[in-house]
């Protein structure tokens, strides 16, 4: 059973009653929100999860996190996933697990090889219509454009949107309902643009998507390599373009030094 945020609550609640669920898979939020309403309990749980951990802490759901775990089971087994170890999550950890066993897998950060990836050097005033030439460039681009905050993808979701471009928005503050039409619009081509940030972007699996483009440089590696393999799925070929600003430059080639692949430097097309 899926308890997801974002949607009515009333179709899950009917569907918990009477009803003794194997695997129930959900956001912190919505978990506790059933807890508190006495429509979830967790007193017979033998197995719990908590993957991305990291991702969770960064959206602000330790204290969630911590009062579902208090209302667990002390026999039960945890497992916890993350793609780094801070201070905090050891502290949950050790807070609420027994004699935990660490295990690291070697980072690799693998990439697609139908995946071309090319950088360009833009002013970072500029950003927004170095977008613009690579968009106009294609016949029928079908793209993602990520940026880090909410407010800088909202920004540029409106500054596209004024010019005559058919964009949707995807990020953390958009309800689940919005998300899937949202999706929906663009799977169906009534958008040809997605900007989006790093959370929301998380699992996606849109075909046919032909660029990845990085507005913002992505904080690590391991982010990046997850943004551009967002296009050339199921063997296809796509693009990743990076925008880098002249302050840029020096983060973007520590993150070029850890992969296993050239990403080729080009000019923006004449057009920018």
């Amino acid at each position: 059973m899926i308890l997801c945020g974002g949607v009515a609550i009333g179709p899950q609640i009917k569907a918990l009653k009477g009803r003794r669920a194997p695997v129930v898979v959900g956001t912190p939020g919505r978990i506790l929100d059933h807890l508190q309403r006495g429509t979830l309990g967790l007193g017979s749980v033998r197995y719990l999860v908590l993957d991305e951990a990291d991702r969770m802490l960064d959206m602000g759901f330790a204290p969630d996190v911590g009062r579902i775990l208090s209302r667990t089971p002390g026999g039960r087994q945890t497992a916890l996933f993350s793609a780094t170890m801070p201070k905090t999550i050891r502290s949950m950890v050790n807070s609420h697990m027994r004699s935990p066993q660490w295990l690291a897998v070697e980072s690799r950060t693998p990439t697609v090889d139908t995946v071309a990836q090319v950088s360009y050097r833009v002013n970072g005033r500029d950003k927004t219509r170095a977008l613009r030439s690579l968009i106009d460039a294609e016949k029928e681009p079908r793209a993602i454009v990520f940026r880090r905050t909410k407010h800088g993808a909202t920004k540029l979701h409106r500054q596209l949107e004024r010019d005559g471009y058919k964009a949707g928005l995807l990020h953390g503050g958009k309800t689940q309902a919005q998300r899937t039409k949202t999706l929906a619009a663009f799977v169906g081509g009534r958008t040809s643009i997605l900007i989006a940030t790093n959370v929301a972007a998380r699992g996606l699996d849109i075909p046919d998507v032909s660029h990845v483009i990085n507005y913002d440089l992505p904080e690590d590696v391991e982010t990046y390599v997850h943004r551009i393999g967002r296009t050339a799925r199921a063997g296809r070929e796509g693009i990743a373009a990076t925008l880098v600003g002249e302050a840029e430059k020096r983060e973007f080639d520590k993150i070029k030094r850890a992969l296993s692949v050239e990403v080729r430097e080009s000019s923006l097309p004449l057009s920018a």
